[in-house]
């Protein structure tokens, strides 16, 4: 995979240097090749040392010493030698949470001129969003901006923004297809964006109802819709966490989902008709009757799982 790191830098996307070389994989990119942009959230920057998203969850040797450094290109099923494509978009998320969700509008304007040039080079190309929390503000204001024909997958988790936003990102690209994905386990940070911004409205995290067949609610918590995706072939772990805003990408087996929507493997009618009116599958996993335990994976341990949310330690999103 060719992975390009691209940063928002006063309203426009990277440099005259990142333009050429993007250029050039989309020239070189196979027809059938998967072309895919990361949008980090809170609290990274790709100019403070230690806090660049490209060194942390856009990378694909992200520091094994964090436990939240899940690298998402390889876990999407990417290899630094594969055929595909690969966009980290990085932004300025540091600062209160006030500033960086300001913040967000101005990277998602820079967003848009970025998927216009992919527009404009390619064609024709399906284009896969991926973004954690504020980064979906940054995905939604872009959708709301686009001007063109441009076929978008997105997958939103834990998303930290409203609905009122959203509802005009869907007007601005009928053409683009939504999974936003939430838990309770984020619940804390949802009331703390709406303790910032309190006439807002609901945020994503009750879901969108009014959507439209363009976009879905996937409710981590929900057993009727985890049976529905086993049903599908996308077995996710349960329980979650009681307290975790990264559950969206560190619950096992999520990834094998995010893969299979952003490719196109599983249809997204397909997927939307199981969540909406979800039947009981005969191989589906028990429901838990204990309390919710804390991720676990390769490299997790139960004792560390469930941490403060950023705004507690400074800690990235």
């Amino acid at each position: 995979m060719v992975l390009i790191a691209i940063n928002a830098n006063e309203g426009r996307a990277g440099t005259p240097e990142t333009d050429a070389r993007l250029d050039a994989a989309l020239a070189a990119l196979p027809s059938d090749a998967p072309l895919l942009v990361m949008i980090h959230g809170y609290r990274f920057s790709p100019r403070v040392p230690g806090q660049s998203p490209h060194e942390h969850i856009l990378s694909f040797t992200p520091d094994p010493r964090c436990w939240k450094a899940r690298s998402w290109p390889r876990h999407l099923g990417a290899t630094p030698d594969g055929p595909d494509l690969a966009i980290a978009f990085g932004w300025e998320a540091r600062g209160s949470l006030w500033s960086a969700y300001a913040e967000a509008a101005r990277a998602g304007t820079a967003l848009t001129g970025l998927l216009e040039r992919i527009a404009e080079r390619a064609p024709g190309r399906p284009v896969g969003l991926v973004a954690h929390s504020l980064g979906a503000r940054v995905a939604l204001g872009a959708l709301a901006s686009l001007r063109g024909p441009l076929t978008l997958r997105a997958v939103l988790m834990a998303a930290a923004e409203f609905r009122g936003p959203a509802l005009r990102g869907l007007e601005g690209t009928p053409r683009a297809e939504v999974v936003n994905v939430t838990s309770r386990a984020n619940c804390a940070f949802d009331l703390a964006l709406r303790a910032c911004l309190p006439r807002s409205g609901p945020t994503l995290g009750r879901g969108l109802p009014q959507a439209g067949r363009h976009w879905v609610d996937l409710s981590l918590d929900d057993a009727r819709a985890l049976d529905a995706l086993h049903g599908l072939g996308q077995a996710i772990a349960r329980p979650g966490p009681r307290l975790c805003h990264w559950n969206a990408y560190l619950r096992p087996g999520i990834f094998g989902l995010y893969r299979a929507v952003l490719s196109g493997a599983l249809p997204f009618a397909e997927l939307r008709r199981a969540l909406v009116h979800p039947r009981p599958h005969p191989h589906a996993q028990p429901h838990a009757r204990s309390r919710p335990q804390t991720v676990t994976a390769p490299h997790l341990s139960p004792s560390t799982a469930t941490r403060p949310l950023p705004g507690a330690r400074n800690a990235p999103s």
